[in-house]
């Protein structure tokens, strides 16, 4: 009776230990749940957390169904910074202000662009250009940045018959800036590279159906109080559609901002835009962009 005793209150013992082991798993596994939820939440929240700002930029492709002569009407603007926390701390409104105003800035951006504006046939027309920034350290001492520009159009006008006119929508064509620049340059905002626009147009009135390539310089200086800058692009058609007449164009693009602190500044950033193969070289100025931002 002994030993039964002495194993059953073994057997006893053991169930116990086996219960209180159960136990501490579930607990561990509940608690293991709850911090993966903490984990994940944190996550989706580090995946939205984005800096709305807005900025007065103009698309870098020329519109070819535009009349030079005419400005832009007017334009909108939404631009979103993705930001990466440095050691000594997250970067001022007004420091982050002044990144998204630099043409050649290491911050990665994407703007959104909507533009209303009247052709040279008396009708309306808008459209959206879709402009990331995507800027790469190549060295200590110098950055890549790749500035394309892809614009989706929305009833662009054109007349079938006297006084009638039928819509078109889609893509226009891309363009692309790629500009090297140096990455210790102090106050000067200096980059240089080639430019391309790539016939993608979805539409013979949304594009101008030409391969086509050239130079790019960025020229600025920037300080806390001001920005001032050029952007010239120069393209020559190298290939497209026979039917399709050639290009030589430039878009040149002041730049001039004033900071007042507390990511308050005011600027102005337009277009200056020339055909050199118009019967009389045309060109335009087309100013764009909301003349007041807060970042």
């Amino acid at each position: 009776m002994n030993r039964v005793g002495c194993l059953l209150s073994s057997w006893e013992t053991a169930r116990d230990f086996t219960s209180e082991i159960n136990s501490r798993n579930h607990n561990q596994t509940q608690q293991m749940k709850m911090t993966h939820r903490q984990n994940l939440v944190a996550a989706l929240a580090c995946a939205v957390a984005f800096t709305t700002t807005t900025q007065a930029q103009i698309p870098f492709a020329r519109d070819s169904r535009v009349s030079l002569s005419l400005p832009l009407q007017g334009s909108e603007v939404l631009t979103y910074g993705a930001v990466t926390e440095s050691p000594s701390g997250e970067p001022s409104s007004s420091e982050l202000n002044r990144q998204l105003t630099n043409p050649v800035s290491s911050l990665w951006s994407i703007s959104n662009q909507f533009n209303n504006f009247e052709l040279n046939n008396g009708q309306w027309s808008n459209n959206w250009n879709f402009q990331p920034v995507l800027p790469l350290s190549l060295t200590k001492d110098w950055n890549l940045i790749t500035r394309p520009v892809m614009p989706f159009y929305n009833i662009v006008p054109h007349e079938t018959a006297p006084g009638q006119f039928e819509r078109a929508a889609g893509l226009g064509d891309l363009a692309l800036v790629e500009l090297l620049s140096p990455a210790h340059s102090g106050n000067w905002v200096l980059g240089a590279g080639p430019t391309f626009i790539f016939p993608t147009a979805t539409s013979e009135f949304t594009g101008q159906g030409k391969w086509q390539a050239g130079p790019s310089v960025v020229v600025g200086y920037l300080t806390k109080k001001f920005f001032l800058g050029v952007f010239p692009q120069q393209w020559w058609s190298i290939g497209g559609q026979h039917g399709r007449l050639d290009t030589n164009q430039l878009n040149l693009q002041p730049i001039a901002t004033l900071f007042f602190g507390e990511g308050w500044s005011i600027g102005y950033s337009g277009n200056i835009l020339a055909d050199w193969n118009g019967s009389s070289g045309t060109s335009g100025q087309s100013p764009s962009g909301s003349p007041w931002a807060r970042w």
